[in-house]
């Protein structure tokens, strides 16, 4: 299976089991009357249409470069990340409106153990499938699918969370005959909140630093330099080292300065050896190397 495919079904994955959930979570939020249920199902109605947009993303990157995007459709991911984080800030301002009329007009839950059960399904299923979706973008370098990962892994704790608050209500009022502990839901819905809120955050500047063609990680940069480093001599020296990224793709530009009196010959290949040495260690990389004859400083 190749790394498009891989991409593309996981991300189906994620589509149908977001899918589930939704449905699930909204016919049970409404049946008991619980607004931390129903925000997680809107978070999952975000998280469906997340995975919508990483799904589109994965199958649009993996095309071939053509004539109008000679570097290849990487950054559609990038931008598909940036959407989605966007749409994550959208569902937690709805949540917190949402929760802050529940604590103004308080109304009381039927039937919380409901609520526990589909909590409880959800955060099982999305940790099985945010850990597919975290091993597949780990081996393709696929940042919509790592966004997809983040959102389903937000869920879990989510879930998790409002299924506590759920259990609380229900152990309270089961201990404490007619006190009511109605307050713990929409509280729970604002942890869900400020959780999805900052996983926004998080994922807009991730998406962002490649958008604006922010520079490779320093530990790969480091690794690119030292390699060139290694090749001198011939290799003289080498300066001007650019990079950036788009999608899993790197792309890496350097001049490289080579003994004026070098063949034209002895020069490519030299070039090409440190393509291919760079490639093997960063699959998909676009490196453009300009040769430069060498003089030394003069004394």
């Amino acid at each position: 299976m190749d790394a498009r495919e891989a991409k593309t079904r996981v991300a189906l994955l994620s589509v149908a089991s977001n899918t589930i959930l939704v449905v699930g979570k909204i016919a049970v939020g409404i049946a008991i009357g619980s607004v931390s249920v129903v925000s997680e199902a809107i978070h999952s109605a975000i998280d469906l249409l997340a995975a919508g947009i990483a799904l589109f993303a994965v199958r649009r990157s993996g095309k071939p470069p053509d004539r109008d995007h000679p570097f290849g459709h990487g950054k559609i991911e990038n931008l598909s990340g940036a959407v989605e984080a966007m749409l994550i800030l959208v569902a937690a301002v709805w949540i917190v409106s949402e929760a802050v009329d529940k604590l103004i007009h308080p109304r009381a839950i039927d039937a919380p153990g409901l609520g526990v059960g589909v909590m409880l399904v959800s955060a099982a299923m999305n940790y099985w499938i945010s850990g597919r979706l975290f091993a597949v973008a780990k081996e393709t370098e696929s940042v919509a699918l790592d966004a997809d990962g983040w959102h389903l892994m937000t869920d879990v704790y989510t879930s998790l969370g409002v299924m506590l608050g759920l259990i609380l209500i229900w152990a309270g009022e089961s201990i404490f005959p007619g006190t009511h502990f109605h307050w713990i839901d929409p509280v729970a819905a604002l942890v869900v909140a400020c959780m999805i809120g900052w996983a926004a955050v998080r994922l807009t500047f991730q998406a962002g630093h490649d958008l604006l063609d922010g520079s490779l990680p320093a530990d790969e940069e480091a690794w690119i330099g030292a390699y060139i480093r290694s090749r001198m001599p011939p290799i003289r020296a080498f300066h001007d080292l650019r990079t950036r990224k788009a999608g899993a793709v790197r792309i890496i530009e350097f001049h490289m300065l080579v003994d004026p009196g070098m063949s034209v010959e002895d020069s490519h290949r030299i070039t090409g050896e440190i393509k291919q040495a760079i490639r093997s260690r960063f699959a998909e990389a676009i490196v453009t190397i300009h040769v430069e004859p060498y003089h030394p400083p003069s004394s």
